[in-house]
């Protein structure tokens, strides 16, 4: 069976997914860059660990979380390491895990750093969206997430 190249349509939905996405990503790394000093990675380390138990999360669940490799999220947390915003302790139940956990002065980063991050999400994103259109974007995202996450079965073709 040949190649299914795009016809004209999905060409055009493609683009666009592509060109709206890379500017998201630049306008958000912009953002934090200037207000923090972080990469939008660093940002979403310290969002994920804010909202977990503790402010702690096993270096592999927060790497699935992040989709990180995991020598990835190793040089990311190093780097929030030496900046003082993270550090790493052994797993209080399993001598061979590693948890990463946010420092006060990481909460304080997130906390000065958040409202810059969420006027951008909104003024780019979510507020140009009618709320039909954010759950569908929602169904979308998941659907694509689903499919491409490790344990996902690989696509037909």
């Amino acid at each position: 069976m040949g190649t299914r190249w795009l016809d004209e349509r999905e060409m055009v939905a493609w683009t666009a997914y592509l060109t709206a996405s890379h500017l998201l990503e630049r306008r958000v790394e912009e953002q934090l860059k200037a207000d923090a000093g972080l990469t939008h990675a660093q940002y979403e380390i310290l969002a994920r660990l804010s909202a977990a138990p503790g402010r702690r999360l096993r270096m592999t669940e927060l790497a699935r979380g992040v989709v990180a490799s995991k020598s990835g999220l190793t040089y990311q947390i190093s780097r929030l390491e030496t900046m003082g915003l993270v550090t790493r302790e052994t797993c209080p139940s399993d001598e061979r895990g590693v948890l990463a956990a946010l420092t006060g002065e990481g909460m304080a980063c997130l906390e000065r750093t958040a409202p810059g991050h969420v006027a951008v999400v909104r003024a780019l994103l979510i507020d140009l969206l009618e709320p039909g259109e954010l759950e569908t974007m929602t169904r979308v995202m998941r659907k694509m997430e689903a499919a491409m996450r490790d344990d996902a079965p690989p696509p037909s073709r």
